[in-house]
């Protein structure tokens, strides 16, 4: 999933600062799931816009939505009403949804209300690590099925950097080496072989060296 996390309160303040009618717009999808999006964090937000601009004794409206999935266009038009009204959207969707709301409704101002961090996993409960750089052009399986591009510090693709020690990774000693994990699948699967092969130089031109990325379903399309 798409994790993300909250900007700091002050910063929202400060792009609202100017407007008096906003709209909070939640998402129910990733950004539910790593509770930072969902309808209680569109709650929360408002609150606390309304009680700090009550605090500077300023006037505010604050209308509050959280849909579907801010990520589908079908979604978006379920803004049509409550969004005629308002002088600015602040969105807590992962940045695609701001931009969907900014591409359908060219008069209204549209601002982030959440940094988009990492394609990710829950770990346990609040905790979600990174596993994933949407590169395009999985090769995990020579890897034991673990991802080095997105969990080794330094993306190495042919072994461990000579920072690596006891299995952690010299950045930090809750960071396990993801190297260690490969060698220790590889070895439990008996395929410690494939530590040999040199694996090539990355080919990013499936990543952002083209430019923007698109995926097109053929058998979807009408």
């Amino acid at each position: 999933m798409v994790v993300a996390e909250q900007k700091p309160l002050n910063e929202i303040l400060a792009m609202l600062q100017p407007y008096k009618k906003i709209l909070v717009a939640g998402c129910k999808g990733c950004v539910t799931v790593c509770t930072t999006g969902g309808k209680k964090e569109v709650e929360i937000l408002a609150s606390e816009i309304r009680i700090s601009r009550k605090k500077e004794g300023q006037e505010i409206d604050v209308k509050e939505i959280t849909l579907e999935r801010q990520c589908d266009p079908e979604y978006i038009d379920q803004l049509e009403e409550v969004i005629k009204d308002r002088e600015a959207i602040l969105s807590i969707a992962c940045t695609v949804g701001p931009q969907y709301i900014a591409a359908r409704y060219m008069d209204k101002l549209i601002f982030p209300g959440l940094n988009t961090v990492f394609i990710g996993g829950s770990k346990e409960h609040g905790i979600f690590a990174e596993f994933c750089q949407a590169c395009g052009s999985c090769g995990i399986h020579k890897f034991g099925g673990l991802c080095p591009i997105a969990r080794c510090s330094k993306s190495l693709l042919n072994g461990p950097c000579g920072g690596s020690a006891n299995g952690k990774c010299e950045i930090s000693k809750e960071v396990d080496c993801i190297w260690q994990l490969i060698y220790d699948r590889l070895k439990g699967l008996g395929k410690l072989e494939q530590m040999t092969q040199v694996i090539p130089c990355k080919d990013w031109s499936t990543s952002r060296d083209g430019g923007p990325r698109k995926m097109i379903r053929e058998d979807l399309k009408l």
